[in-house]
């Protein structure tokens, strides 16, 4: 497959190529090893450039032992993955083991609770990797906390925030939340970033009401067995108790403000 003089390899071309099984390369790909585009039907979409850097990460793991994280970083400190701006995120596994630890709990105690893979457990607490927003919201109920207390909204309430000094928390492969306002606020205003074909995961629930507006792109949202379309410049309110999911169905990033009340998000 190509577009212009752009050539894209499906997911199976790739795996045949570097010689791992295609599980494989979703696993990597969630590490950094490979970031895919998408086809309009929802195909992973890869470049010669990322069976290069998966060719590279398979010779480290065979020939010389090491495991993923280990080649991420060496990764990183060649400059073959470029580095992500963590200081805004880097907080939230730290804080997630933290939650964990005083309570006295293993792994394998929350990953039940949360209804996902020890793994896949340790490797967010370690910020190797995201979780979707349906999961986080689980790990929030579990710690009888909240999403908003993720982000570690601890200071005052600075009344103008640029977009700098935002607060953001990744929750899941393509869904960026950046918190528009914090302490002793009665709303939590955010900015989704949600990538094609990127979404909330499993519907969830929770307390409180909730209003957003599409500043650009769309919206699909799974609402109390129906499904609204939303375009740029729709709004859409409804119950936070009420079960939802949602995802961008279209071809580039969908941009939402995103307000919840109170918030217990």
């Amino acid at each position: 497959m190509s577009t212009g003089k752009q050539v894209f390899l499906k997911i199976g071309d790739v795996a045949r190529l570097v010689g791992i099984s295609a599980s494989a390369i979703r696993g990597w790909e969630r590490l950094g090893l490979a970031r895919p585009q998408r086809s309009r039907g929802q195909y992973r979409l890869y470049t010669h450039d990322d069976v290069r850097l998966l060719k590279k990460a398979r010779y480290l793991r065979k020939v010389r032992g090491m495991n993923a994280p280990a080649i991420v970083e060496m990764l990183k400190r060649d400059g073959a993955i470029r580095h992500t701006h963590r200081s805004p995120t880097a907080g939230i596994g730290s804080r997630l083991r933290q939650l964990r630890l005083q309570r006295g709990l293993n792994l394998a105690e929350v990953a039940s609770a949360a209804e996902v893979s020890v793994g896949f457990l340790s490797a967010v607490e370690r910020s190797q990797m995201s979780a979707s927003i349906g999961t986080l919201r689980r790990l929030a109920r579990f710690y009888r906390t909240n999403i908003l207390e993720f982000f570690d909204p601890a200071e005052a309430n600075p009344r103008l925030v640029s977009p700098s000094r935002r607060k953001v928390l990744e929750a899941g492969p393509g869904v960026r939340m950046e918190l528009l306002a914090w302490g002793n606020t009665a709303m939590e205003p955010h900015l989704f970033r949600i990538k094609p074909h990127a979404g909330s995961g499993e519907a969830y629930m929770h307390e409180g009401e909730e209003f957003l507006f599409v500043l650009k792109g769309e919206l699909k949202i799974a609402l109390d067995g129906k499904e609204y379309d939303l375009k740029r410049g729709d709004s859409f309110y409804f119950e936070s108790a009420t079960p939802h999911r949602w995802t961008n169905p279209g071809p580039s990033e969908t941009w939402l403000l995103w307000v919840n009340t109170p918030p217990t998000f």
